[in-house]
């Protein structure tokens, strides 16, 4: 089952080797890398800041030292997201106002990346506050999918896939507290990976002026929030992820074919559309034909209505940092306690349906990458199967992942038509809690049944 791919370029850790055997300079790697970006940037927009001088002069500094086992990443080319510090870069979050608010201080996350070896050419685009399934603000303009030009990456991490869809770089970070990793994933036909809450640190991805002058971090990382990985490949993801998590992860290694997997692919007010639904039913059934245990249904999933109703409001309270809603009303903290408590209720559950099955296969959003609009993919609509249904339904299903804190990663899966035209479909692998590197192995499986 093919999927479309844009590009040939060598992956993270095919670079890292080109570049350790000698057969590549950092020097070169890093040219090649800003050499793509001038030619398919003008098109796409997905790089906001450039920062090609510095990242040329670390390059040629690296080819003098000695290549290390312990720096995986060394001369890797990569971006990360806008919203990420790095130090002497804008950070904006898409507000003009912030045009010119520099970073003190790399990110932590930025910091990890850099010792181990990744030279940062520049920071990805992104929607105004994060908060959008497109990727334009009035600072950096609008990100199109290398797909469509007329339609969406993806947000909120979008010029992080577009990016790396187009093969300007071989690997990104961005964040999803919304689906802002997975959704540009599926979007754009790249791998992604949500890492388990609280794996990934996002010390240094804070709004424009929380941090203080002396260059030290005032905000605390969010709940629900994470950082993720997006490449091209699956070893990548995994490479990614341990160089930016806080602990070791352990390999517990099982066959696909001995796994049993659980797939979701209805939810009460949750429809998808059939260009979604299509790939997504090919796949699973390539998969029972290959021998792989599937269950289309268990009482064990927890209720999913009753899941996203806390999730909205806890992710509601988070993005405004507890400032009040629209109505007017404020959560109180007993309300946050009760959303805490509903937290805990969800992942004891779903540690329940894990002692069963080991992973849970689902449409990481219920259409294909979306038409340009105006107005943010939440406050309309989305047009699903011909008829028009809230843009926020779409969150049903990067929420089954997100209020629980449990790690999901994105495979390219096919493809099909959506609004007439033809464009890549993935598929979300979700996994226990701490299992980050078991789930991008399962989705490497699937994905060797589905594409070869």
């Amino acid at each position: 089952m093919a999927y479309p791919q844009l590009t040939d370029k060598a992956g993270v850790l095919q670079t890292a080797l080109a570049i350790r055997t000698r057969k590549l300079s950092v020097a070169e790697a890093v040219d090649a890398a800003i050499t793509r970006a001038g030619r398919l940037d003008a098109e796409l927009d997905a790089i906001a800041v450039t920062d090609f001088e510095r990242a040329y002069e670390t390059a040629r500094a690296m080819d003098k030292l000695q290549r290390r086992l312990d720096q995986p990443l060394f001369g890797v080319p990569m971006t990360v997201k806008e919203s990420f510090d790095v130090a002497g870069l804008p950070t904006t979050f898409g507000h003009p106002q912030y045009r010119d608010a520099i970073a003190p201080r790399d990110a932590l996350l930025v910091r990890r990346l850099k010792a181990a070896g990744a030279v940062i050419i520049g920071k990805t685009n992104v929607p105004v506050d994060l908060t959008d399934w497109q990727s334009f603000n009035p600072v950096y303009g609008r990100t199109r999918n290398p797909h469509d030009p007329e339609r969406s990456p993806g947000g909120s991490s979008g010029g992080s896939a577009a990016a790396v869809a187009a093969g300007i770089v071989p690997g990104e970070y961005g964040t999803d507290i919304g689906g802002s990793v997975r959704v540009p994933a599926h979007f754009c036909g790249v791998w992604g990976h949500k890492t388990t809450w609280g794996l990934v640190p996002k010390h240094g991805h804070d709004f424009p002026g929380m941090s203080r002058a002396d260059g030290f971090i005032a905000a605390a990382d969010s709940p629900l929030s994470i950082a993720g990985p997006l490449a091209r490949n699956a070893p990548d993801l995994a490479a990614l992820v341990e160089v930016g998590a806080d602990m070791p992860l352990r390999r517990r290694p099982k066959p696909l074919k001995d796994c049993r997997l659980l797939a979701v692919t209805s939810l009460p007010g949750a429809e998808v559309d059939a260009s979604v639904a299509g790939p997504t039913e090919a796949a699973l059934q390539a998969l029972a034909r290959a021998g792989v245990t599937i269950d289309r249904a268990s009482d064990l999933l927890p209720d999913q209505a009753v899941q996203y109703r806390a999730y909205l409001k806890m992710m509601n309270i988070v993005m405004a940092r507890g400032a009040p809603a629209p109505d007017g009303k404020r959560a109180s903290a007993t309300d946050w306690f009760d959303l805490l408590d509903a937290q805990a209720a969800s992942m004891a559950r779903w540690e329940a349906l894990f002692e069963l099955y080991d992973f849970v296969l689902a449409p990481p959003a219920p259409v294909l990458a979306v038409p340009h609009a105006d107005t943010a993919v939440f406050r309309g609509t989305l047009t699903i199967n011909g008829a028009e249904h809230p843009g926020s339904s779409g969150l049903v299903w990067s929420g089954m992942a997100t209020f629980p804190g449990l790690p999901a990663t994105i495979l390219p899966i096919g493809s099909g038509t959506y609004l007439g035209s033809e464009l890549p479909c993935g598929m979300q692998v979700i996994g226990p809690r701490w299992r980050d590197l078991d789930c991008i192995a399962a989705a490497e499986a699937i994905g060797q049944v589905l594409h070869h």
